[in-house]
C-alpha cells in the first residue's frame, strides 16, 4: 500500500520534461516561476498544508490553556468519570486534532516534501539548466573554468529547492503561525496583542536592515565558491601534468583561490552573527515583557491561569520559530546568493543557433568551399582574413603553416564552432550557416589531437559518434581501428571487462596510442 502511494506522489513531477524554451528569465523572480511553474500543483499542495500546520500546531497550545483550565475548575471530586462528565466531547475533539489531523498534516507533508520535490523539482532544475548550458557555444566553455560551470548548474538545482522549501516550510508558516497567534492572543486581551505586533515589527525592521547588506556578501560568496571548486577541478584533471612537475607553483594558486573566498566568506559571517545577537536580545526582552503583562493581567483577574499558560506556550513557540527563521537566514541567503551567482551563467542566450529556417545538410559528394573567410576571435584583426580554399570530393588536403596561424581555427569554422567573421563556407553547395548544427557535425568524421575519453565504458565512448549503434556495429568499429583485441584484454578496478571497463577521466587508463 505504501509503496503505490510512494510511487504516486514520486512520479507527480517529472524531472526530465521538456518546456518550450530552456532558456529561463534573467530576473531572480522569473528564473524561480521558469522552474516552479512546471511544477506549480505540487508546490500549491505545499503552500496549502504549510498553511494548516501551523493552525493545528497553534491549537495545541490553545488545548494546554483549555486542559489546565478544565482541571483547574473541574466540580467535585477528581475522577475519570467526572472529567468525562464535564468536558468529554471537547476532551474527545483534541484526541482527534493530536492523532488524527496533525498526523495527517505531518504525513502529506513529508510525501509531498520528500517524494515529490526533493527527486523530481530538484533535478527538473537540474537538468533543464544541464540542457541548456550543453548547448552553448564552444567559446563560452573555453571562457570559464568546466568545474565551476558543473558546480552552478547543479547548485542551481539545490539553491532553488531550498529557497521555495525554506519559503514555504519557515516563511509561510510563521506568517500564518502569527496571524494565529494574534488572533488568539487578541481574543484574551488586546494589549497583549500589541506587544506581539510590536515584537514582529521590530524583527522585521532588523531583518530589512540586515538583509540587503547580507544578500550582496551572500552572492559574492558562492561566486568566490565555484571559483576555487573551478581551481581545483582543472589541478584534479591535469595531474599528470602536476606530477611530472613541482607542485608547489599550483599550491599557490590553489591557496591564493582559498584567500579570495575567504575575503568573500567573513564579510558575510560577521553580517549573520549580528543579525542573530540583536534578533536574540529582541526576543529576550519581549518574553520578558509579554510573560509579565500577562501575570499582570491573571493577578487583576482578566485572565485565567490556563489563559496564561495558553498565551505564554504559544508566544515561547512564536519565540521558537522566530529563531528558527534566524537560523534559516544563514541558509536562505545563501541560497539566494547560490541561485544569483548561477543563473547569472544558466540564463545567458545562446552564443551560437541555428537559423530559425536552418535543414538538414544533404551531403552528395562533400565538395568544401571556402569564400573569403574571416575571423578574428572578435578582435580588431589577426588569425584568418580573406582565405579562399576549395576542397574536391575524395581529395585529401593537408595545412600547413606555424603555431597560430589558423589551421584549427579553419578547421573548427567547417564545424560551425563559430560563426565566421566574414564570408562563408559551403558543403555541397549548402551554406553551413544555413543548416542544423547536428547534421553539420553528424556528417563530419573527425580525429581530435586531443585524444581524452569520457569516464564511461569503452562501449559508450565509441558509440558517441552514432548513438544508435548496434554492439555488432560498435564492434565492427574497434576491429577496423585495431582496437579490439586490447580492448578484449581490459578489467576496470571494479571488475568490468573489455567494453564494459571504465577508462578513467580523459582516457587515462589506456595508454596515448590506445586512446
Amino acid at each position: 500500500m505504501m509503496q503505490a502511494i510512494y510511487r504516486w506522489f514520486e512520479h507527480w513531477v517529472y524531472p526530465f520534461r521538456e518546456p518550450a524554451n530552456l532558456r529561463p528569465p534573467a530576473s531572480v523572480g522569473g528564473f524561480l516561476w521558469h522552474y516552479v511553474g512546471q511544477a506549480k500543483l505540487a508546490f500549491f499542495a505545499m503552500l496549502i498544508i504549510g498553511g494548516i500546520a501551523p493552525l493545528v500546531e497553534a491549537g495545541l497550545f490553545y488545548f494546554v490553556g483549555r486542559l489546565v483550565d478544565i482541571l483547574d475548575q473541574l466540580p467535585g471530586e477528581r475522577s475519570w468519570h467526572m472529567l468525562w462528565t464535564t468536558a468529554g466531547p471537547e476532551l474527545l475533539f483534541m484526541g482527534a486534532v493530536v492523532l488524527v489531523i496533525r498526523t495527517a498534516v505531518v504525513g502529506l507533508s513529508a510525501l509531498v516534501d520528500e517524494q515529490t520535490i526533493t527527486p523530481g523539482f530538484y533535478n527538473l532544475v537540474r537538468w533543464q539548466a544541464h540542457r541548456h548550458v550543453s548547448r552553448q557555444s564552444y567559446a563560452f566553455f573555453q571562457n570559464d573554468f568546466a568545474g565551476r560551470i558543473a558546480t552552478k548548474v547543479w547548485q542551481a538545482g539545490q539553491a532553488t529547492g531550498d529557497l521555495m522549501e525554506s519559503f514555504i516550510e519557515v516563511i509561510w508558516f510563521m506568517i500564518i503561525y502569527t496571524v494565529t497567534t494574534l488572533a488568539l492572543v487578541a481574543g484574551l486581551d488586546l494589549r497583549l496583542a500589541v506587544l506581539v505586533v510590536v515584537w514582529i515589527a521590530v524583527f522585521g525592521w532588523l531583518a530589512k536592515l540586515y538583509l540587503p547588506q547580507i544578500r550582496k556578501h551572500a552572492e559574492a560568496t558562492a561566486e568566490a565558491g565555484s571559483m576555487i571548486t573551478g581551481r581545483i577541478v582543472d589541478s584534479y584533471s591535469n595531474v599528470q601534468t602536476l606530477k611530472l612537475f613541482s607542485a608547489d607553483g599550483d599550491d599557490r594558486y590553489i591557496r591564493n583561490g582559498f584567500d579570495i573566498y575567504l575575503d568573500a566568506l567573513r564579510p558575510f559571517t560577521r553580517r549573520l552573527t549580528g543579525v542573530r545577537m540583536a534578533l536574540t536580545t529582541l526576543s529576550g526582552v519581549m518574553i520578558t515583557v509579554i510573560a509579565g503583562f500577562a501575570i499582570y493581567l491573571w493577578v487583576e483577574g482578566s485572565i485565567t491561569v490556563g489563559a496564561v499558560a495558553f498565551t505564554l506556550s504559544l508566544v515561547l513557540r512564536l519565540n521558537m520559530l522566530l529563531g528558527r527563521v534566524m537560523m534559516q537566514l544563514n541558509g536562505i541567503l545563501r541560497n539566494l546568493g547560490v541561485l544569483e551567482n548561477s543563473k547569472a551563467m544558466i540564463s545567458q542566450p545562446l552564443g551560437l543557433t541555428d537559423a530559425p529556417d536552418a535543414k538538414e545538410l544533404v551531403v552528395t559528394g562533400g565538395r568544401i568551399d571556402v569564400s573569403s573567410v574571416t575571423f578574428h576571435y572578435g578582435k580588431g584583426a589577426g588569425v584568418l582574413d580573406g582565405i579562399d580554399l576549395v576542397v574536391h570530393p575524395g581529395e585529401k588536403v593537408g595545412l600547413v603553416g606555424p603555431s597560430g596561424a589558423g589551421k584549427t581555427t579553419l578547421a573548427n569554422l567547417i564545424l560551425r564552432l563559430y560563426d565566421l567573421e566574414g564570408g562563408r563556407i559551403l558543403i555541397d553547395g549548402q551554406n553551413i550557416a544555413h543548416v542544423t548544427q547536428n547534421s553539420l557535425r553528424g556528417n563530419i568524421g573527425v580525429v581530435s589531437q586531443d585524444t581524452a575519453l569520457f569516464h564511461r565504458s569503452l562501449r559508450d565512448n565509441i558509440k558517441l559518434g552514432m548513438p544508435d549503434a548496434t554492439d555488432a556495429q560498435v564492434i565492427a568499429a574497434a576491429k577496423k581501428a585495431e582496437a579490439h583485441d586490447f580492448i578484449m584484454g581490459l578489467r576496470d578496478n571494479r571488475n568490468r571487462a573489455g567494453y564494459e571497463a571504465y577508462v578513467g577521466e580523459r582516457g587515462v587508463k589506456l595508454s596515448g596510442g590506445q586512446r
